[in-house]
Formats: structure tokens, sequence, C-alpha cells
């Protein structure tokens, strides 16, 4: 079913502050951000924030088989309910639905243009607790060059890490400001998440979680101060065993060494 045609904005309440909501206008970035998914005719789809439903047209004309729509704003999920009422609508803040209920195998295909204010969070939390097939999201630009960001690099930190220790990252396209209303004052990008084919076991997650923010609190010293200052012993003798030099700063390490760095120190951090 076909949202039932209204007017850019019209019988939408206007844009909140307090949310962070921009709502995309141009129907051509629309239907490329939708494109980029890959939605195939049956295919489960969650979309977070569609606010007036600028996404949700290109979605539904895709011909989904469940079709989840996310929505914190309760006056914008009851227009989108009625211009749509096939939807399958949950109210709520993504930051607190429970990813895990998407259950593996389902194929998942989740896409959103996210609140600049929840999108880090947001994808650190999804990356590591759903299961799915694909995912893509619109961010601020800045935020997307943290996630994609090589290591020794100044955007690369425990965002960086974290994410692509659980899936591949790709920066797929710039938007400008000019597309939304009301504009932003930055430039965003569109950024698509393919999960590794084998992920973490949760005892390493949850010892990668307190490795990042151990040593990005820190990222100014070298690794082996910080073992040493949270009372880590023989820290020097773990770093060389691992191939990395004690000198080291945090921004140095791919995420491949720092989850080889958590299995060494899970021991200390109660896995």
């Amino acid at each position: 079913m076909a949202l039932k045609g209204r007017g850019q904005g019209a019988g939408y309440a206007p844009a909140k502050r307090s949310l962070g909501q921009n709502f995309l206008t141009d129907a051509n970035i629309a239907r490329k951000i939708v494109a980029s998914l890959d939605i195939q005719p049956g295919d489960n789809v969650l979309e977070i924030g569609p606010g007036r439903g600028a996404l949700t047209r290109h979605i539904l004309e895709r011909k989904p088989g469940r079709f989840v729509v996310l929505e914190k704003d309760n006056d914008l999920a009851a227009a989108l309910a009625a211009d749509c009422p096939a939807i399958e609508l949950v109210q709520g803040d993504a930051l607190d639905f429970p990813w895990e209920s998407l259950m593996p195998g389902a194929g998942w295909k989740i896409v959103g243009n996210l609140p600049y204010n929840i999108a880090s969070p947001l994808i650190w939390d999804l990356v590591s607790r759903a299961s799915f097939a694909a995912a893509v999201f619109m961010v601020q630009l800045e935020v997307g060059q943290r996630l994609k960001a090589a290591h020794g690099g100044k955007d690369y930190g425990g965002l960086s890490v974290w994410v692509q220790s659980h899936a591949q990252v790709e920066l797929l396209f710039k938007v400008p400001p000019q597309v939304f209303q009301p504009q932003p004052k930055v430039t965003s990008a569109v950024m698509r998440f393919i999960l590794h084919p084998q992920q973490i076991v949760p005892e390493t997650a949850k010892a990668l979680s307190a490795t990042i923010r151990m040593c990005f609190q820190q990222r100014r010293k070298q690794l082996a101060t910080i073992l040493k200052s949270k009372g880590i012993a023989g820290g020097e003798d773990i770093l060389l065993a691992l191939g990395v030099q004690p000198s080291q700063r945090p921004e140095t390490l791919a995420p491949e060494r720092f989850q080889a760095l958590a299995n060494s120190l899970k021991i200390h951090f109660g896995s």
C-alpha cells in the first residue's frame, strides 16, 4: 500500500528541535538511499525515524514482506499511521528498542535518517546487538568519517574500532544541507553497514568495550603507560606478545589488534 500522497510536509507536525528533526525533502536522494539497501520483494525492513515518510514511500514501492517503522514522535507516528495503515508502527525511542529481537536468518534490512544527537550510540548498539543483512543510515558527515576512519588518522577513535570490529563500513555519498527542512548547518553522509560473517563472542565484546574506553580516555598516552595506570601488571609484555610496541598510542592500533588486546585483558575486566 502506498502513502496517500500528502503534499510536502502537509498534515504533519512541524520539526521539533528537541528531537533533532531535519526532514529530507529531495525525492531523488530518498530514492537513492532506499536503492542502496537493495530491498527485494518479501524482504523484512525496519525504518528508524521515518518522519514524514520521505524514505517510507520508496520502501513501500519495493513491496517488502514485514515493514516495521520505529518513530518516537507521537504526532508524526499518528500522521504516518493514517497515511499508511499497512505498516507495523512501533512508537518509541530507537535507543530503547530490543535489537536482539531481530532474529538471525530473518535477513532484516534497516534504514533511517538518524537524528545527529543519537546516531553514534544507536549505531554502536545496533551493530553489536542486532542481526541484519544490511543497514543504511544518513548521519552527520563528521560522524560518518569517524565510523569509516582508518587507524592512524585523526578521525579514528573508539567508535571506529567498535563498529569496524562488528561490520564492514562504507561511506556511499554525501548529502548537502539544502535538501532538508529545516536545513542543518552541516553536510550529511549516507553510510552502509554489513555485519562480518563471524561475530565477536559476548565475552570478547565486553572486554573490547572496556579496552576501548580505557585506551581512548587517554589517547595521547602510550599504551604501556595506559595499562600501568590501570594497575595491569606486565603490560609491556602483553603488548610485545601481540606485536605491539609499548610506545604506541591507541589510534595506531587497527581494530583486529584491539580485539587481540581485549582478549589478552579479559581477566582484568571480569570476562
